[in-house]
């Protein structure tokens, strides 16, 4: 029997697939996501680092153009659904720190310094296998030392302005309930409310002069202080705790980071935009699921556009990134904090349970975990550097040697297949 089949009428031809938005829509999400969930954090860091208003709007501004660019030539070029952020764990790092000697351009010449390592990764082999030498559970321990303190403004600033805090708490607890996803930019958004709803009831109002981005430029300066407590955390809780997970997200859904082209596209990123304010951009590690997902459609070699479209989306943001800004900067003393703590509590239990996996060697993290998060400081030189130095101090005395290069020999196997 002949098989009967619909007639094509002349001077058509058949489609292979209809359009699908689901790459376009996974693109938004993944920026819409990036950016809402941590740009509090940013600011926070920003600020802490010596940044005033303007150098803190310009600094986020830099990034988010950074971020946007660099996802627009990897993911074009590449055709692989990579996705760039900017540095939150550095972010983080920048809030615990303080002001280095020298100011806001020292912590510019910290942030540029950290983009030449980063590119000199993609360059130089050597310079990849020396941070794979770094244990991941020390590395882990820092971050979560840094991000101990900030995590905990949620709720001190239930004792200070409890009537702004505790919708915000609430609002991110019944979220991560119902869609973890999207707990905080939630929280951000009834944040964002309460701050309106306040400057209404006062009748304050702010001017249009801060709601128009402008990028700021800042001449850095270089010191060893600054270089040592800022620019080297910095680069290790990047590659640590951003690029290397970020590898490992894609690879789990089977694609290949163009690694090489990567640390460079954001080393330069992070370069180019550190003298107005940027402190680093890198892989993403959690969004970037969202752009190489199911989510992003069933066809895995048009996924790509994900990648592609949330570049897209962080340029139509970074037009309201100064007002953003501006309104944040009317909100209470604390409030930034708590809604920069609430973004990054998972970070922190991502951090502390990967510090502590191995039960044979827990005291050195712990030690590492303990002097981040005291805030000692010597020499003008930031608690998160003296951590590093003394979790591996620490390490050397208590691991057997031959425990040590096993693994360190495997997590630098893992690092080369990055």
């Amino acid at each position: 029997m002949a098989k009967s089949s619909a007639p094509i009428r002349p001077g058509r031809t058949a489609r292979p697939s209809t359009f699908d938005s689901r790459p376009v829509v996974a693109g938004i999400v993944t920026a819409l996501v990036g950016f809402t969930s941590s740009f509090a954090v940013v600011l926070a860091g920003l600020k802490a680092a010596g940044a005033n208003p303007a150098q803190a709007a310009s600094g986020l501004l830099a990034l988010t153009l950074a971020v946007g660019v660099g996802v627009l030539l990897l993911a074009w070029r590449s055709k692989v659904p990579v996705t760039l952020a900017w540095s939150t764990p550095g972010a983080a790092l920048l809030a615990t720190s303080g002001t280095p000697d020298g100011g806001w351009p020292a912590a510019l010449g910290a942030f540029l310094a950290a983009g030449v390592l980063i590119a000199l990764t993609g360059l130089v082999p050597a310079l990849g296998r020396l941070m794979a030498r770094i244990p991941a559970s020390l590395a882990q321990a820092m971050l979560a030392g840094v991000l101990l303190q900030l995590c905990l403004a949620p709720f001190t600033a239930l004792g200070t302005v409890p009537l702004f805090v505790a919708p915000v708490i609430a609002c991110w607890l019944l979220m991560m309930k119902f869609a973890p996803r999207w707990a905080v930019p939630a929280a951000l958004v009834v944040a964002l409310g309460v701050i309106t709803f306040s400057l209404a009831g006062t009748g304050s109002a702010f001017g249009t002069g801060g709601v128009l981005p402008e990028l700021v430029w800042t001449t850095p300066s270089f010191s060893l202080q600054a270089m040592a407590g800022i620019a080297l955390p910095l680069f290790v809780v990047t590659m640590a705790s951003q690029n290397v997970p970020g590898v490992a997200v894609l690879r789990s859904f089977g694609f290949a980071t163009p690694w090489r082209a990567s640390m460079l596209v954001t080393g330069a990123g992070t370069v180019l935009g550190a003298p107005f304010g940027g402190h680093a951009i890198n892989l993403a590690a959690l969004s970037a699921a969202l752009a190489a997902g199911e989510e992003a459609g069933s066809n895995r070699n048009r996924r790509w556009v994900a990648g592609f479209t949330s570049g897209l989306a962080y340029l139509v943001l970074a037009a309201f990134s100064a007002a953003l800004v501006t309104l944040v900067s009317a909100a209470p003393a604390g409030m930034l904090e708590a809604v920069a703590g609430l973004a990054l509590l998972g970070t922190l239990a991502a951090s502390v349970s990967s510090a502590l996996a191995d039960a044979e060697d827990r005291i050195a993290p712990a030690v590492t975990f303990l002097m981040a998060a005291s805030g000692l400081a010597f020499g003008g030189i930031g608690s998160a550097f003296w951590a590093l130095l003394a979790g591996l101090l620490v390490r050397t005395l208590l691991v057997p040697r031959r425990e040590r290069e096993l693994l360190e020999e495997g997590h630098a196997g893992a690092k080369d297949s990055a």
